[in-house]
């Protein structure tokens, strides 16, 4: 979920649509949920990734300084997540959780496993790419397997998941053949999701502005055909057949939002929400009929308060 700064991409022509983001109540409450969340006042904690539970327990991760932050939806300040050890690798990036609460986090050469509780129960390390040193970017978790892409390889790699302890993580699928003579070191992967039975994966390129298709069964990947669009994304979000993906470079910054074909082969862009209130959106994640927009800021040390802006989901109630 890096932002790159070396790459010029054309602008998409097309009118933003531009969400409100004033807050609404909470369901089964009446309160107000907040339109902002402040993740730190910490000069550098220029946040990266996200996630939020099914009971609305948001985690943030840091790549400024490798911390993790947790907090609830109902509330607009979230605080430093105990995490052993996060920071010692110096940027966390991606961050999901599993069905069992597990907290998942990736960044640099690392991959590591929190408890609820914080303890570090797992690490595990990247190795070299065909470039060179791993970069690791964002992650999906699916019933048997951890995927994770990196940024600076255009390799996927994967991790077996079996009983809850994630295997080794080895170079799964090398993407370059889907794009003969495109520059190696630009492909600059980034988000990447998952159908829920694991069979289809989605993986975002800054560098050749598309999103690509792979399937876990044969490792064929083939480009996601969204017509004309210039799809760059960063992070990205998959609900049933539609894709929520944030761009931040060749097209006005926000949030794109796609529908897509039962086999997740073509779509088309029906929502775009651009301009204000963001400040270099990275990803997002979505929960009960809302999406939640990490405001990198990007460029260190940033300027504090870094945040998360929520917006209603234009797609809620539109069928999956």
């Amino acid at each position: 979920m890096s932002v790159p700064h070396r790459l010029v991409a054309p602008a998409l022509a097309a009118a933003a649509l531009l969400i409100g983001t004033t807050a609404v109540p909470a369901a089964g409450t009446g309160r107000p949920l907040p339109g902002t969340y402040v993740v730190s006042r910490t000069p550098g904690t220029l946040p990266e990734g996200i996630d939020v539970r099914p009971d609305g327990t948001l985690y943030v991760s840091s790549d400024g300084t490798g911390a993790l932050y947790r907090g609830r939806v109902t509330s607009p300040r979230m605080r430093p997540f105990p995490a052993e050890g996060a920071t010692s690798r110096g940027s966390t990036r991606g961050v999901h959780t599993d069905r069992a609460g597990r907290v998942l986090s990736v960044g640099r050469d690392r991959l590591t496993v929190h408890a609820p509780d914080g303890r570090l129960l797992q690490t595990v390390d990247a190795p070299e790419g065909p470039l060179g040193a791993p970069d690791l970017n964002d992650l999906v978790v699916t019933r048997d397997a951890v995927y994770v892409t990196d940024w600076a390889n255009p390799v996927v790699l994967r991790a077996s998941l079996r009983n809850g302890r994630v295997g080794p993580l080895e170079p799964w699928a090398d993407v370059r053949g889907a794009f003969p003579g495109f520059p190696d070191r630009y492909w600059l992967l980034n988000g990447i999701v998952a159908d829920p039975a694991g069979r289809t994966l989605l993986v975002a390129s800054n560098g050749t502005e598309a999103v690509w298709r792979i399937d876990t069964a044969t490792r064929a990947v083939s480009r996601l055909d969204l017509g004309e669009e210039s799809f760059g994304a960063d992070g990205m979000v998959l609900h049933g057949r539609t894709l929520y993906a944030v761009l931040n470079y060749g097209a006005p910054h926000g949030v794109y939002i796609a529908r897509l074909d039962a086999d997740l082969r073509t779509g088309t862009v029906v929502h775009r929400v651009t301009g204000a209130p963001f400040d270099l959106p990275t990803t997002l994640a979505r929960h009960a009929c809302r999406l939640y927009v990490v405001n990198s800021q990007n460029e260190p040390p940033g300027t504090p308060p870094y945040t998360v802006t929520a917006l209603d989901d234009p797609m809620c109630g539109a069928g999956g």
